[in-house]
């Protein structure tokens, strides 16, 4: 080469101290949420055939996982409950006594500092599959919000400290803010599944929380999930739930909605979270036991490029064996 470059990026490549001094994402366990998934007995842990590695825990063997995950790191669980007793409205969502309150009281006497979040939804607990409450055909609206507001409520007497709506009803952020307040429970925290898309990517999930097939009149959810050819209709949503209160926003799923996670950071001035879903996990453990990719090279980028795109939060079934990894000194 008979002249000289002016620029030679590759020297900040040359060497891992020099890729670490201007790495611009960097993760922390801080960040991760561990999905949980709740079931009745004692001593169960029961295995989830469509989520390697993920069980079913009985709320006596909860805590002990909990605290061993804490000790690695993961601080925050989102918890899901089940009911074997579905019915057209859900009922079982509003027993104090279920597998979710039940959990959380248990929870924080045991492990006061654990960070406790709950999901309010329907479908665990309808007959017909689907978030809310039908009627002729449909997913009623206002219906569905005044349950969800209720469950809420129940969650927030057995002391969570966030409730995440991931119905998406409109208006039920705002009612949800309203209800807790006024009730004496203005330090539960509300995040709200702000673009949850109607994605094939759920699959697995449906599996985990044994979801009836849905029926009604309606075979999918695209009536109150989103489109996912759309973006600007997320920058919509996210207006919606932060003028209704909503202390974080998520985008579900998360590795094929990066453009849409980056949106909103850079949109908003709240906390974004994201979603890797279970048929995101799924698919990089079915490649891995195929030969195809590294488990846990796929695991850290994947993660990492959730967080590059803006999400300050992210709820996967990696975040156990994330923490873990990242006990073990920064990513290379």
């Amino acid at each position: 080469m008979s002249y000289t470059l002016p620029h030679r990026n590759r020297r900040l490549r040359a060497s891992s101290p020099n890729r670490g001094l201007q790495r611009e994402t960097r993760l922390h366990p801080d960040q991760l949420i561990y999905p949980m998934f709740l079931c009745t007995g004692q001593q169960e842990q029961q295995k989830i055939d469509s989520l390697p590695g993920q069980y079913r825990w009985s709320i006596d063997l909860l805590p002990e996982i909990c605290a061993e995950n804490f000790k690695k790191g993961v601080r925050s669980i989102n918890l899901f409950g089940n009911s074997s007793e579905k019915t057209p409205t859900g009922e079982g969502a509003l027993d104090p006594d279920g597998l979710v309150p039940s959990a959380i009281r248990q929870l924080k006497q045991l492990l006061p500092d654990l960070n406790i979040q709950t999901d309010l939804a329907l479908d665990p607990y309808t007959d017909h599959g689907h978030d809310g409450i039908l009627m002729n055909g449909h997913v009623d609206n206002d219906a569905t919000v005044e349950i969800l507001q209720r469950m809420a409520l129940i969650h927030a007497q057995a002391g969570v400290d966030w409730v995440a709506p991931s119905d998406m009803m409109d208006g039920r952020v705002g009612a949800i803010r309203h209800f807790l307040d006024i009730n004496g429970h203005t330090k539960v925290c509300i995040l709200a599944y702000t673009a949850k898309y109607a994605s094939c990517f759920y699959g697995p999930f449906r599996g985990a929380l044994d979801t009836a097939a849905l029926s009604g009149g309606l075979s999918d959810k695209k009536t109150y999930q989103m489109d996912p050819a759309n973006r600007r209709e997320a920058l919509r949503e996210a207006r919606y739930d932060i003028q209704e209160a909503a202390d974080a926003i998520m985008v579900k799923p998360a590795s094929h909605y990066l453009d849409v996670v980056m949106a909103l950071k850079q949109n908003f001035d709240l906390p974004v979270a994201a979603y890797q879903v279970s048929g995101e996990f799924a698919m990089m453990h079915a490649a891995a036991e195929k030969g195809w990719i590294d488990l846990e090279k796929a695991m850290e980028e994947s993660l990492l490029c959730i967080a590059r795109a803006g999400a300050d939060m992210i709820l996967t079934y990696f975040a156990p064996q994330m923490a873990e990894r990242l006990q073990n000194g920064p990513l290379s």
